[in-house]
């Protein structure tokens, strides 16, 4: 994938910080969820340390025509207005159906009070919406990318 020019320069400050970065293993820049809310909630999250893992709909992989992430690919982290927040790092992907997602990656995701039925109950309501833009239906079969990161790079006065 190609860096986008939005992320540059703080790649270019990550890279520079980290050593020698194989550019290939850049996957994506991006901010989370659907709306400006929903993102500066979960970035303060994965800033401070608590949300170490997302769930992504394999659904929405094949919309967009891009795999699901894997080991190794380090993507930015963005703002809802795309500032350049942290990059993370992807140490495991378990693509499973909505309805086998565990209590330890709910947990893990660090959302609401880190249960499953809080994990459950938010990610139907995303997934739905989400879901409803593909002209598709939420099911719990559906296929889900259970990605786990660590936060390697992120600036002493990045913008929350």
């Amino acid at each position: 994938m190609t860096i986008p020019s939005s992320v540059a320069d703080f790649w270019g400050r990550f890279v520079k910080a980290s050593g020698a970065i194989d550019p290939a293993r850049f996957y994506e820049a991006f901010s989370f969820g659907d709306n400006e809310q929903l993102a500066t909630s979960l970035a303060a999250l994965v800033l401070d340390g608590t949300k170490r893992a997302t769930a992504g709909s394999m659904w929405s992989f094949e919309a967009a025509g891009k795999r699901a992430p894997r080991q190794g690919d380090l993507s930015v982290v963005t703002s809802w207005a795309g500032t350049p927040l942290c990059v993370i790092e992807t140490t495991r992907v378990d693509i499973v159906p909505f309805d086998e997602v565990t209590v330890e990656f709910a947990a893990t995701e660090g959302e609401g009070d880190g249960s499953l039925a809080y994990w459950r109950q938010a990610h139907q309501e995303y997934f739905t919406r989400e879901c409803a833009r593909m002209g598709r239906a939420f099911t719990g079969a559906m296929p889900v990318a259970c990605e786990r990161f660590k936060v390697i790079f992120k600036e002493a006065c990045s913008p929350a």
